[in-house]
């Protein structure tokens, strides 16, 4: 288990907003991490003094970018920064986060790999039940 010391310097989010706490697995293709951040009452993410389910898409999209993080490391290389362009079949199993006591679980798998695109599809668990799943679509720097 890799825990945030071994990887926060390789993605862009950084303090509060680094929502992920360790990457349990990870290999070419797949990431395994879980959070706690989701039970911060200081967690960037709040509104309306709760946590909405909806942000479980940006714990997956981190997971990606860890991941990229990751593999670009391995390589001797940086990970090219990318944005956030598309969410897809986007399942939320419950309303909000905020009030669930237990880590939560993301794991986010790689579709398509691209000169200037990544695919992926990611799900969120809490105690074996999923609370979240969908793909998401990142271009990169490299597309300019």
């Amino acid at each position: 288990m890799l825990d945030k010391t071994h990887w926060q310097d390789l993605i862009p989010h950084c303090g509060a907003m680094c929502l992920l706490d360790a990457v349990i697995e990870w290999d070419d293709e797949h990431v395994h991490a879980l959070a706690r951040s989701h039970r911060d009452a200081h967690n960037p993410l709040r509104a309306g003094g709760c946590l909405h389910a909806v942000n479980l898409c940006e714990y997956g999209a981190q997971a990606m970018a860890v991941h990229g993080g990751l593999l670009a490391q391995r390589d001797g290389k940086t990970a090219v920064p990318g944005m956030l362009v598309s969410l897809r079949e986007v399942k939320l199993h419950v309303t909000r986060i905020d009030d669930l006591p237990g880590d939560l679980e993301i794991h986010a798998q790689r579709l398509l790999l691209g000169f200037a695109a990544m695919q992926y599809v990611f799900r969120i668990e809490h105690a074996g039940k999923m609370l979240a799943a969908g793909r998401a679509a990142v271009m990169t720097k490299e597309s300019s």
